[in-house]
């Protein structure tokens, strides 16, 4: 089994000091960015192990050509941190974690699950939706990290986002799509939402909340587009009875055992920071 440097080890549980600014700018609007969480030693060396795992978990072999708009959007691979033990490293980060916390203004977060999203060179659209339809959570108290491991200019197909559109309720019925893109786009069209499209820097990471909407642009480069997400829930989040198909498919997969009306607390969602 690799190790991790104890430099590395240091970076990824160091403290993040949010700004009271800052926590007010995410509690307004669901979304911020913010610069050199990661240092590019950090980053680079968790890019290499997460591109290997990525590399033994994908089975796609259809080319881009011949997939769905979901398919050409990324390659997707869940729950790495079962997987990888470098990896999982990363994954529980408390750096993250504690970012996570102080930005929902929790007592602790969960995971969730995790997900590598790899937009390949030629890759298409992410449309726009808003995660929380897949979850059957019972409050919004959920936050995704989205962690580039490269610099990310727009070519490569950054993420965007609405910023402070979880005000809006219609579109929250929709799978990501064609028909997500269209009908969110047009929703969003006519409102004050500011859409917020920038390049990433490295060691720059997001952080948006479920119901926001945002969306990312096609890869036009050759070259692969290497995201880690990582998706916390408040330590006492509850489950919900689903809403939709996704949602019981989610609740299977993501915390099988846990009772609708009881705190979400299973094998694969541990608490992972807490104050």
């Amino acid at each position: 089994m690799s190790t991790i440097p104890l430099s590395i080890k240091t970076s990824i549980d160091l403290s993040y000091q949010l700004t009271n600014e800052q926590i007010a700018f995410y509690q307004q609007y669901r979304y911020i960015k913010l610069k050199h969480v990661f240092d590019e030693a950090t980053i680079s060396f968790f890019n290499d192990a997460i591109s290997k795992r990525v590399d033994i978990m994908n089975k796609e072999i259809k080319p881009l050509e011949e997939r769905s708009t979901y398919g050409k959007a990324f390659l997707q691979l869940f729950n790495l941190w079962k997987e990888d033990d470098v990896v999982k490293e990363f994954i529980f980060s408390k750096r993250l974690a504690q970012i996570a916390c102080d930005l929902m203004q929790v007592n602790g977060v969960r995971i969730y699950h995790d997900q590598a999203l790899f937009k390949e060179g030629g890759g298409g659209i992410t449309p726009w939706h808003a995660d929380q339809y897949y979850w059957p959570l019972e409050t919004d108290k959920t936050v995704t990290a989205w962690i580039p491991l490269q610099e990310t200019p727009l070519e490569l197909g950054p993420l965007e986002f609405s910023a402070g559109s979880h005000q809006i309720v219609e579109g929250r019925d929709l799978e990501i799509s064609d028909e997500s893109e269209a009908a969110i786009q047009q929703r969003l069209r006519v409102t004050d939402f500011k859409h917020v499209v920038e390049a990433f820097d490295m060691g720059e990471v997001s952080f948006h909340s479920g119901w926001v909407f945002h969306r990312a642009g096609a890869n036009i480069t050759d070259n692969m587009r290497k995201v880690m997400t990582v998706i916390y829930m408040d330590k006492d989040m509850v489950l919900k009875n689903p809403d939709n198909k996704n949602q019981i498919n989610d609740w299977n997969t993501w915390c099988p055992g846990a009772k609708v009306g009881e705190i979400i607390d299973t094998p694969l969602n541990p608490i992972i920071y807490k104050k």
